[in-house]
């Protein structure tokens, strides 16, 4: 991968959203620290030599963490989704009870209105 390359999907990666949350911002807890971007000095050849290791070096650092990041943050939505499909689910249940009760109740309703209809003919 070419430097100029290089640099673009460094920035590709920072210009991925944060999201905030009322608890605040989230982390993750086990990926350790984030990795500091490194200053560069691009003023002479042999400091934007020495500023392409460094670099380099921030973004194996970086795609790393970022990584765990993603990981630990796919665990735990998961976790989060899973949960929430167990609690919808005994909603959904607790719904289609009350759903069921009141068709029957209709159904039994219809059925007497007519059976009596049946029985007083026109004379109601």
């Amino acid at each position: 991968m070419t430097f100029p390359v290089r640099l673009f999907a460094i920035f590709a990666l920072a210009a991925a959203p944060v999201a905030a949350h009322a608890e605040g911002v989230w982390n993750a807890q086990g990926c350790g620290s984030e990795p500091s971007m490194p200053s560069l000095d691009v003023s002479s050849v042999e400091r934007y030599n020495a500023s392409i290791d460094k670099a380099t070096t921030y973004e194996k650092a970086a795609r790393t963490y970022n990584a765990c990041v993603s990981r630990e943050a796919t665990k735990q939505q998961t976790a989060i989704s899973n949960e929430a499909k167990v609690k919808m689910g005994h909603i959904q249940e607790g719904s289609s009870a009350v759903q069921k009760r009141i068709g029957a109740n209709f159904t039994k309703i219809a059925s007497q209105l007519k059976a009596a209809d049946a029985k007083f003919g026109k004379k109601h």
